[in-house]
């Protein structure tokens, strides 16, 4: 910054500038909310200026969010759109396991399970959750440090841009797990990936790797996160050395299977996992962001959210009313599984004798709901 603008800044600047926030800022447990010092493209620090690092903080349970972290990211989005001196939002979370695996389903089973009620107004909260990141004043990057499934992905493809590592898994869960993904991957995933791909994740729930979330568009950026001997490597259990097979069918990103998926979780367990490339990119991409014209990036980034904010305005309301209807029956039986099943019994129902149930007219009661859960004899 040069002598004239500097002296401008002294002699312009008010005094007292007016607040825009709702409330002070709340720390809700589990969400972190951090101003870290911007850098420009020579990674030097800029004076006076920040990114809001928005963190969710449950690890032990794959940074799902609880009502209390619902509160807290609406919150923390609305601080950092108020921020003056915030650039960019990094949208994040803790360790290197999960970005976040959706909602709470400990929560969820204990507490909304057969409370319909009660889960309308928390769908208020996730509503809201995912329009303060829709609606964010500041361009929002989702740092994906680790898994990024069911709502968690729903509400990181409300960013504006993703940068994962590469060991990080993405996807649905919603139908084998008692719900529809109608948070919003049924409204961004048409958008994004096309139709096609949209109803393969949303309906049949088999996760796919980072690599090939890049390949269909959903990243901006991947990064190698494993290292050997010293030494980046990609992810091991995931094809990435050639583009098709030999029937001229995409292979690239998808998992290895077979021996070479053996010698992949093998070559997994003799490294250790590195995010600081990871972050370099993620500062890296904050340091374009800094280099606009301020209200010409807001604007073009309001824009360009349209397609995603038009179908999300579309279908938020019925969707909250369905889900919430849907903890008197399947949610709340498969909300159930999940909760009290383990690696033994493993966590969903047996949906073959649901659906014979079903098929013969036996209607939704707490004795058929128990007959279903892993386990059950």
């Amino acid at each position: 910054m040069n002598k004239t603008t500097a002296t401008l800044i002294e002699q312009l600047a008010p005094k007292q500038l007016a607040d825009h926030n709702l409330v002070p800022q709340t720390v809700m447990p589990g969400v972190l909310y951090e101003k870290r010092p911007a850098r420009n493209r020579a990674g030097e620090i800029v004076p006076d200026l920040y990114n809001a690092w928005i963190t969710l903080d449950n690890p032990k349970q794959y940074n799902s969010y609880t009502t209390d972290m619902a509160k807290g990211l609406i919150l923390a989005f609305r601080a950092a759109s108020m921020a003056r001196d915030v650039v960019a939002v990094v949208f994040t979370a803790t360790g290197d396991k999960a970005f976040c695996t959706g909602g709470n389903t400990k929560e969820y089973a204990e507490y909304y399970a057969g409370n319909p009620q009660e889960y309308r107004q928390y769908m208020r909260l996730f509503n809201d959750m995912v329009s303060s990141i829709l609606a964010c004043d500041k361009p929002v990057v989702c740092r994906v440090n680790g898994m990024r499934i069911g709502g968690g992905q729903e509400i990181g493809m409300a960013a504006d841009f993703t940068i994962a590592q590469d060991l990080a898994n993405f996807g649905q869960a919603g139908p084998k797990h008692g719900s529809a993904a109608i948070g919003g991957a049924t409204d961004f995933l048409p958008l994004m990936i096309g139709c096609e791909q949209a109803m393969v994740s949303g309906t049949l729930c088999e996760p796919f790797s980072a690599h090939k979330a890049y390949r269909l568009g959903i990243c901006t950026e991947i990064v190698p996160a494993l290292k050997i001997d010293g030494k980046f490597v990609p992810n091991p259990t995931v094809i990435t050395d050639r583009y098709l097979d030999e029937f001229g069918r995409i292979v690239h990103g998808e998992f290895k299977t077979g021996e070479a998926l053996a010698e992949g979780k093998a070559l997994l367990k003799q490294g250790e996992v590195d995010l600081s490339l990871l972050d370099e990119a993620v500062e890296k991409l904050c340091a374009k962001l800094l280099d606009t014209f301020p209200e010409c990036l807001t604007k073009s980034f309001e824009e360009l959210r349209k397609p995603k904010l038009d179908a999300w305005n579309r279908n938020k309301e019925n969707s909250r009313a369905w889900l919430a209807l849907n903890m008197m029956n399947e949610a709340r039986t498969g909300f159930r599984a999940f909760n009290e099943g383990n690696k033994e019994t493993g966590r969903e129902i047996d949906f073959t004798a649901l659906r014979r149930a079903l098929a013969k007219g036996v209607p939704w009661t707490p004795e058929l709901i128990d007959s279903l859960m892993p386990g059950a004899e």
